[in-house]
């Protein structure tokens, strides 16, 4: 018993530094956890050529309308319209012109401020209702981001806060983990497009970022179909500079305005407005259409993946009888490239649909689709 005691007497002294011992040192500080690690890119490789699937999809596209100026204001409602009953029963099968949906959505203004950008749930819910009401219809659905307006380096709008510059992407990228998550059981009539119009600050960034999202959306989603579009707001003279991912479920998509000045004419969104009186279509304007259709074709061909167009459309300060020559002149001239479209939008001032008088503006989707529903 003394021998136990004497040696347990020993060990305790030196435990608290008997004998001259130093004091102990702090232990070191943990290892700054890097954000970017939980968001690799797509496994590098070489594009394959869209799947049956991808190309089946793009085809259900074709006719489709945009929900413009609904979900992609600062709230559902800022710019005058919602997404009503009234403009769902407009689609599908048997019910008039289209059965194909975009629904641009500004996510980034219903996400928390932080890195985790957790999306609001009634506003998730929102537009999942109405995602879910589409497909019910049998309507392809394109479900986008639309108007994140740091992640271009763009200012951002009233009603809208602004967040940290540090994780503007890694919001992004955040917000699309939600969606792609909240989405993985809809059916494949719904096709995800990751980012609309990538411009200015964003450009140089769009690749990377592009397969960072991909592979977020391929964890919960591994055969969604994904459209991805070039810089340069969706320019198809941007096309060369788009980095497809090693990814077989993935469509293009171009948006066309040319010739600006018609299609844009009276704009007040614009600095300076673009004036008003100008018609269409002369040969310069039609070959100003022909070139961006040509590129689009152009790459689909080379690169072995549908193009949509995804955006075209004029603005209703335009003279009605150039608005139709217009549309008339763009299907034809989408046609005879077999490029899939969607038309800029349903029920605002590109609109083929007049939400006051509850009814379509005949000239106009005769001039697109030929026929009365």
């Amino acid at each position: 018993m003394r021998r136990f005691t004497t040696t347990l007497l020993i060990c305790l002294l030196a435990a608290c530094g008997g004998g001259g011992g130093g004091a102990v040192a702090d232990p070191a500080p943990p290892a700054p956890v890097d954000p970017w690690a939980a968001y690799p890119t797509t496994p590098a490789g070489t594009p394959p050529g869209a799947s049956a699937q991808a190309r089946a999809t793009a085809a259900a596209l074709g006719g489709g309308i945009n929900f413009g100026n609904m979900l992609e204001a600062p709230s559902e409602g800022a710019w005058g319209l919602k997404v009503e009953d009234e403009f769902i029963n407009l689609f599908g099968p048997g019910a008039g012109y289209s059965s194909a949906v975009r629904l641009p959505v500004r996510w980034s203004n219903h996400a928390s401020l932080d890195a985790a950008a957790t999306i609001d749930a009634t506003f998730m819910s929102r537009v999942e209702s109405i995602v879910t009401r589409l497909l019910a219809r049998n309507v392809t659905v394109v479900l986008n981001m639309h108007h994140y307006h740091q992640l271009d380096g763009d200012a951002v709008e009233a009603g809208e806060a602004s967040v940290a510059a540090d994780v503007v992407q890694l919001r992004f990228l955040a917000m699309w983990r939600q969606i792609a998550e909240r989405f993985a059981s809809a059916g494949p009539g719904l096709v995800f497009e990751l980012y609309n119009e990538p411009h200015n600050q964003l450009e140089p960034d769009w690749n990377t970022l592009a397969s960072r999202a991909l592979r977020v959306v391929r964890a919960s989603n591994p055969n969604r179909i994904v459209m991805i579009g070039p810089v340069q707001w969706n320019s198809p003279y941007a096309l060369s500079k788009l980095q497809l991912p090693a990814d077989a479920n993935l469509l293009l998509t171009v948006h066309h305005y040319e010739p600006f000045s018609f299609t844009h004419q009276g704009a007040e969104w614009i600095s300076p407005t673009p004036p008003l009186g100008v018609d269409c279509c002369d040969a310069t304007q039609l070959a100003k259409i022909r070139e961006g259709l040509d590129l689009a074709a152009s790459a689909g061909k080379s690169l072995n993946y549908p193009v949509v167009v995804g955006e075209f459309g004029a603005y209703s300060r335009a003279a009605q009888a150039a608005r139709v020559r217009y549309l008339k002149a763009m299907r034809t001239e989408m046609a005879a490239r077999q490029l899939p479209w969607m038309y800029w939008e349903l029920a605002s001032g590109f609109g083929l649909y007049d939400p006051v008088a509850h009814a379509w503006r005949t000239e106009l989707v005769q001039a697109l689709y030929g026929n009365a529903p």
